[in-house]
């Protein structure tokens, strides 16, 4: 054999080893609705062997991942089209012996469907090789294996989700990534996130429309999947509402209905608290301020109805397997009532010991998006109840304001605009002209939208500290010269926005002079005699003053232990609620199996330095 077709031969040899030591990716993502596999490359591995091992051309791969055409580097993923072989199709007989089928609905997401039936999402993957995962069609037929089913914990879940949306990144185009979508997000608050608009939203992700955003769901975005990571933040507390940071357990699911049994008043109660005392070495002086409140109201119960309750408190950090433990320890056996997990995300292995021995389960302070059961009390009020109780200043009899200045709260905007629907309402744009420079036609003048003879609302629409308070004044000090030349005093509401109350450096008497009602999610007047009966107390007993997360934990214990030894039979339906001075009114929604609060509180700020509370 001569040299030259030695080497010929030696070479063909090493391709062919390189061929078979390339190990297939048992990773598969959708892109663009065309299916891949994400292959991370080992040191030694070519073009060829890729090709070989994957049965598709090298000028294919490279058309996918041109920067390979400068080499491939170990450790880098690429995308590799997927090439399937013709399955042999089942007849709907045999499929039905093996699988239950799944019919997608508007908005569903492979995460709840998933989570719906408690199965791996991997199993869902490769039963239905057709199946794109981050744009389900509606209509689309999925097939569930039925030995699967309840087989997969929401952890798991979640684990193998972010693994997808992990795979994704590491073969995104450059200048994009995929982001998993948390309860409470919305196309506005991620096209202002990210940069862009809501139309380019929804473009990079075929078309999607606001209204079918759900949480869980997967989609591209601008940046890198560093830039996101490093983007991602604890989350933030509104009042005494708490968002989550992770994809929670999605309503759709088949609910157990609960048949909740009443106590013997001589029967001794359970109580099970389950808090995040501290994460790490960090004390959470939020969720200690509850306990203490709690343990007044338990306080108050034994006072007022003689029952015995044994209380337990729980550190669960926010550690689902913390909880999950608790729920399985025996010191957890026999509880009768469960307040807490705080997050949503810790919620499910409290309520499958709930519907399993039908105990009621108290979500104190998270508006819960994802889990469905009858087991669950949400004493949050329903977002969809918000405005209930300002129906009566846009029912058309009223000029309704809306006040704009440079920049606009497009959140607050668009709770607004969903309120007045088809009702007249006009724009004022409000621009602020230093006093030096004043005129007689001055743009900051607002007496002219106060002296028309008729009963006026105004909204603030700006969402800037400064703004607020210069509009705020500016209506103050209409009213005050209108006044004061003898006219008729203006008859007029100012329709605030509850994010006021966290600005520093705002004048509260101006919510007086200017009549601002506030819908909140809780409120305490400090001069009623149930607070002050009740902050005695607690100074009395920790040594500071409480805080509405004390309140919270106050009304927790005075609601819902008394209602163990009878209300909790109906459900605590049908009655009202004030432990304190917020009502709360529960009721389940429709398609919607929790009992949720629909009660919000209207807090009206009265031109002779009064509060009245509604």
């Amino acid at each position: 054999m001569t040299m030259k077709r030695f080497c010929a031969t030696a070479l063909l040899l090493l391709w062919s080893l390189c061929a078979l030591a390339v190990q297939k990716s048992g990773t598969i993502v959708y892109i663009n609705g065309s299916k891949f596999y994400v292959h991370t490359v080992q040191p030694g591995e070519t073009l060829y062997g890729l090709s070989k091992a994957y049965e598709v051309g090298e000028k294919v791969i490279l058309q996918h991942n041109p920067a390979a055409a400068q080499g491939l580097r170990a450790g880098e993923s690429i995308k590799i089209p997927f090439v399937s072989d013709v399955p042999q199709p089942k007849s709907e007989r045999k499929l039905r012996k093996t699988f239950d089928i799944h019919t997608v609905t508007q908005g569903e997401t492979l995460y709840g469907i998933s989570r719906k039936y408690e199965i791996p999402i991997q199993t869902v993957i490769e039963d239905n090789p057709n199946l794109d995962p981050v744009h389900l069609r509606l209509g689309e037929r999925i097939l569930i294996r039925k030995k699967e089913i309840g087989s997969e914990d929401e952890a798991g879940t979640r684990e193998q989700w972010e693994a997808y949306r992990n795979s994704l990144n590491s073969v995104a185009e450059e200048g994009f990534a995929y982001h998993i979508v948390k309860p409470g997000e919305t196309f506005y608050s991620l096209s202002r996130r990210f940069g862009i608009t809501e139309d380019r939203l929804g473009t990079l992700n075929g078309g999607l429309k606001p209204a079918d955003l759900k949480a869980g769901a997967i989609i591209k975005v601008p940046g890198s999947a560093e830039q996101l990571a490093a983007a991602e933040n604890g989350p933030q507390a509104d009042s005494l509402q708490v968002q989550d940071s992770l994809p929670g357990i999605f309503a759709g699911s088949r609910p157990k209905q609960v048949e909740f049994r009443a106590l013997r008043r001589s029967a001794p109660l359970k109580v099970a608290l389950m808090l995040p005392m501290a994460v790490g070495n960090e004390p959470n002086g939020n969720y200690l301020e509850f306990y203490q409140g709690f343990l007044l109201g338990l306080d108050s119960v034994r006072t007022k109805y003689g029952h015995s309750i044994d209380l337990t408190l729980y550190n669960t950090a926010r550690n689902v397997d913390a909880i999950r433990e608790f729920v399985k320890s025996d010191a957890f056996a026999g509880t009768g009532l469960i307040v807490g997990p705080v997050y949503e995300e810790g919620l499910h292995p409290v309520i499958l010991y709930a519907e399993e021995h039908d105990v009621p389960v108290v979500s104190p302070l998270a508006s819960i998006t994802g889990m469905n059961s009858d087991a669950l009390f949400q004493m949050a009020p329903d977002p969809s109840h918000k405005w209930d109780k300002v129906a009566d200043l846009v029912n058309g009899d009223k000029q309704v304001t809306l006040i704009y200045s440079d920049s606009t709260d497009k959140d607050f905007e668009s709770e607004i605009l969903a309120l007045l629907g088809d009702s007249d309402y006009r724009k004022y744009t409000y621009t602020y002209v230093h006093p030096s420079n004043r005129s007689s036609n001055n743009p900051g003048d607002l007496t002219p939208l106060l002296d028309n003879g008729q009963d006026n609302v105004f909204v603030v629409m700006t969402d800037d500290e400064v703004e607020v308070e210069r509009i705020l004044a500016a209506i103050a000090s209409a009213d005050t010269s209108i006044t004061g030349r003898g006219r008729t005093a203006p008859r007029f509401v100012v329709l605030g926005n509850t994010r006021w109350n966290r600005y520093g450096n705002l004048d509260r008497t101006v919510f007086f002079k200017d009549r601002v009602v506030f819908i909140s999610t809780y409120h305490a007047k400090r001069d009623s005699q149930a607070i002050l009966d009740f902050d005695r107390a607690y100074i009395r007993a920790f040594g500071a003053l409480p805080s509405l997360y004390s309140y919270r934990g106050y009304d927790a214990a005075l609601i819902f232990c008394p209602a163990m030894y009878n209300d909790i039979e109906y459900d605590l339906e049908g009655r009202s609620y004030t432990p304190l001075q917020t009502t709360y009114l529960f009721g389940q929604g429709e398609q919607r199996d929790n009992h949720v609060n629909r009660n919000w509180t209207r807090v009206n700020y009265n031109s002779d330095f009064t509060i009245t509370i509604e």
